[in-house]
């Protein structure tokens, strides 16, 4: 279905057709272009602006070129990648020797438990404090360990909480993402929304009769990034009230694991060629 006019001595008729149930607008002649009026829109423009994005590739004919200008989105989501736990011990002892000795001792235990689990040095976190109450010393040492492997974090704090018992506390792990991974997120979702203009314009050339060429520009005109929070599923009972002084005081809330998701919004213009026409 050929829709190029080209400049000649009879005016110019413009013509209007609907496709694909998106308010799809054809126009021919002059260098009128279409509004936004749905996901997609076909317009057509002078040579002179296509050479420009296109890399000066004139017409022989002189005729108007035809473009087609689709838009696509995508939302990506990923999970963290990342745990921080929060590991401390202390003691009191008469001296400083006794306290020092009796808190580093575990301290030590501490660090190659970690590193047993594939933590590395960079991902460990050691701080120590001493101060004196009266007649006795008090040490206190914290470790702040990130993790990137999630069942290595499990059993990692198992094994410390078996072996050190009461003079250990192993607190709740904070997940986050990390750069790389955010990183990662925001591309994968630009990439899939090219990928569904692609998909969109190829439907669209079919359906026109047309072939559709060479992409002659790519924008990407909106992003958005937000991370998921913990909801209040789990405080809710199912509507059956209380369930008792048992197990009421033994509910536990499992630390959940908060997805990052990105979205993107994208414009693709690329060039259509009339398949019954002779190419050049």
């Amino acid at each position: 279905m050929p829709f190029t006019h080209c400049h000649g001595s009879r005016k110019p008729t413009r013509r209007l057709a609907t496709a694909m149930d998106n308010g799809l607008r054809l126009f021919t002649g002059g260098t009128q272009t279409t509004s936004s009026v749905g996901p997609f829109a076909v317009k057509e423009v002078e040579q002179v602006v296509v050479e420009t994005r296109a890399g000066n590739r004139p017409s022989p004919t002189g005729c108007q070129a035809r473009e087609l200008h689709v838009t696509g989105t995508a939302e990506v989501s990923y999970p963290a990648d990342r745990a921080s736990v929060r590991l401390s011990v202390g003691n009191s002892k008469a001296t400083v020797n006794e306290v020092t000795s009796s808190v580093s001792r575990r301290l030590e235990y501490i660090l190659q438990a970690v590193r047993q689990h594939g933590v590395r040095e960079d991902d460990v976190t050691v701080r120590k404090f001493l101060h004196r109450d009266q007649e006795l010393y008090h040490m206190n040492a914290e470790v702040i360990v990130t993790f990137s492997d999630f069942d290595k974090m499990e059993h990692a704090c198992s094994v410390l909480l078996e072996k050190l018992d009461r003079s250990v506390s192993v607190g709740q792990p904070i997940f986050f993402h990390s750069t790389e991974c955010r990183n990662r997120v925001r591309q994968s979702a630009c990439v899939s929304a090219v990928e569904n203009a692609q998909q969109k314009a190829s439907r669209i050339s079919q359906l026109l009769g047309q072939s559709l060429g060479a992409p002659t520009l790519v924008r990407e005109d909106e992003t958005w990034e937000w991370r998921s929070h913990d909801g209040d599923e789990d405080n809710d009972d199912g509507g059956g009230g209380r369930r008792g002084q048992e197990a009421t005081s033994t509910h536990v809330t499992l630390p959940r694991i908060p997805n990052v998701t990105a979205s993107s919004r994208v414009s693709v213009y690329f060039r259509m060629r009339d398949e019954n026409r002779k190419k050049y």
